[in-house]
């Protein structure tokens, strides 16, 4: 079962529209973020690691 659950407003996805799920992993397993070369708009994956830390801070 999911340990916290996020609204994002977007999800990291390929050019062809694929989400990719292990930069989500990434994120909340807080490894360093992969290659983001291939997303569509890698400032997504910025704005979701800033919302979990912010939200990391309120608990």
């Amino acid at each position: 079962t999911p340990r916290q659950i996020m609204i994002v407003a977007e999800l990291p996805k390929t050019r062809s529209g694929k989400i990719m799920r292990r930069l989500l992993r990434d994120v909340a397993e807080h490894r360093e973020i992969g290659d983001v070369t291939t997303l569509a708009d890698s400032s997504v994956m910025d704005l979701i690691s800033a919302e979990l830390e912010s939200g990391r801070s309120e608990e």
